[in-house]
C-alpha cells in the first residue's frame, strides 16, 4: 500500500528528489514549477467565480465536456495510446521513442480537433443562431464574450489532456519494462519501498526503476509544449469562428496546422532563392504572420533520448503566450463590428 503522505514528506526534505529517480531536476526548477502551478491555478478560480468573463468560461467548458465529441475524443486517444504500447513497431529496438513520439502526437491531434470543435460550437453556432446577441444583451462586453470562450476553451481541452495525460505516462512506464522483457534484458520492480533513517526515526520513501522513470520525465515538457501549441490554435481557431463557419474553420486551420509546421523549409527556402522574389515574399509572409508550430516539437529530443532545457520550454512559453495574446486582440478587431441580428 502506498503512504502518499510519507512520499510527500521525502519530497519537502529532499528537494534534489534523488529517492525518486528524476535527480537530474535541480530543486530551484521544482521549485518554481511548483509555485507557477500553484499562481495559475489560483488565478484561474478567481477568474472563474469572480469575473463576468469567469461565467462565460465555465459555461463554456461545460458545454466542451458534455459534447460527444468529448468523450469520443477520449476513448479513442487512450485506446491509439494502449494499442501502440503492444503492437511492435519494427524499429531495431527504439520501440519506446517511437511509442512516445506517438502517443505524443495522439495527444495532439485529439486536443487540437477538440479545440476547433468547441469554438466553431461555442462561437460560430451561437452567432450564427443568434444565441451570443441574448447573451450580450446583458451587461456583458463582446471582449468579455471573446476572452471568456477562449478560456472555457482551453479548461476544456485541460480536463480532456489531464486522463489522457496520466494514462500515457502510466503505459510510457509500463511500455520500458515490457520492451525490456522482450529483449531478455533485467527488469527491475515498478516500485518498491526503501527505508532509511532521518533525524532518528525511521522513515520510508517510494523508489521507482529510475530508468522506467527517466521515460516519463522526458515526455512531460512535452506535453507542455503540446498545450501551448494547442492554445495557439486555439486561439487562431478563435479568430476564424469569429466570421466563418465550422466546416471553413477545420479548413483554415488545418492549412495553418501544415504551413505552421513547415515554416523552417519555408524559411530556408526563401533564402536559397532569394532571385525568385515572388517565392521569396510567399515564404517570408508566411514565416511571419502565422505561427512558427515546429518550435513545440520534441521529437529531436526524443531520438537523441534527451530532455527539453527548460530555457528553451520558457523562451517557446513567452512566444506561445505572446501569440494568443496577439490573435485574441485580432479577435476583439474582427468581433466587435460583427452584425449578430
Amino acid at each position: 500500500m502506498i503512504h502518499l503522505p510519507q512520499a510527500i514528506f521525502v519530497l519537502a526534505q529532499k528537494p534534489s528528489l534523488e529517492g525518486l529517480g528524476i535527480d537530474q531536476f535541480a530543486a530551484w526548477q521544482f521549485h518554481l514549477t511548483t509555485g507557477l502551478t500553484l499562481f495559475a491555478l489560483i488565478t484561474l478560480f478567481a477568474l472563474n467565480w469572480f469575473t463576468k468573463t469567469g461565467v462565460i468560461a465555465r459555461a463554456t467548458c461545460k458545454e466542451s465536456i458534455r459534447q460527444p465529441m468529448f468523450f469520443s475524443l477520449l476513448v479513442v486517444s487512450i485506446l491509439v495510446l494502449m494499442l501502440n504500447t503492444w503492437i511492435p513497431f519494427f524499429s531495431m529496438g527504439d520501440d519506446t521513442k517511437m511509442f512516445l513520439d506517438c502517443g505524443l502526437a495522439t495527444v495532439l491531434i485529439c486536443s487540437i480537433l477538440l479545440a476547433i470543435w468547441t469554438s466553431s460550437m461555442s462561437i460560430a453556432d451561437e452567432i450564427e443562431g443568434k444565441t451570443a446577441m441574448t447573451l450580450l444583451s446583458k451587461p456583458i462586453t463582446r471582449r468579455q464574450f471573446i476572452v471568456g470562450k477562449y478560456l472555457g476553451l482551453l479548461q476544456g481541452v485541460v480536463l480532456f489532456m489531464i486522463p489522457v495525460i496520466f494514462a500515457f505516462c502510466f503505459l510510457a512506464y509500463y511500455k520500458v519494462g515490457y520492451d525490456l522483457k522482450e529483449s531478455s534484458k533485467p527488469v527491475l520492480d515498478y516500485y518498491t519501498w526503501v527505508n532509511f533513517t532521518m533525524g532518528g526515526s525511521d522513515l520510508q520513501y517510494l523508489w521507482f526503476d529510475p530508468t522506467r522513470f527517466a521515460v516519463v520525465q522526458q515526455i512531460l515538457p512535452g506535453l507542455l509544449l503540446i498545450f501551448l501549441e494547442v492554445a495557439v490554435l486555439a486561439s487562431i481557431s478563435v479568430v476564424v469562428s469569429t466570421r466563418l463557419p465550422m466546416v471553413v474553420n477545420f479548413s483554415v486551420m488545418f492549412a495553418v496546422f501544415v504551413i505552421g509546421h513547415l515554416t523552417p523549409v519555408l524559411v530556408q527556402s526563401s533564402v536559397q532563392n532569394e532571385e525568385l522574389e515572388f517565392v521569396s515574399f510567399v515564404a517570408r509572409l508566411f514565416a511571419t504572420v502565422l505561427p512558427q508550430l515546429d518550435a513545440f516539437n520534441m521529437s529531436a529530443y526524443i531520438v537523441t533520448g534527451s530532455t527539453v532545457p527548460p530555457l528553451y520550454l520558457a523562451y517557446t512559453a513567452i512566444y506561445g503566450i505572446a501569440y494568443c495574446v496577439a490573435a485574441i486582440l485580432l479577435a476583439f478587431i474582427l468581433f466587435e463590428d460583427r452584425d449578430l441580428a
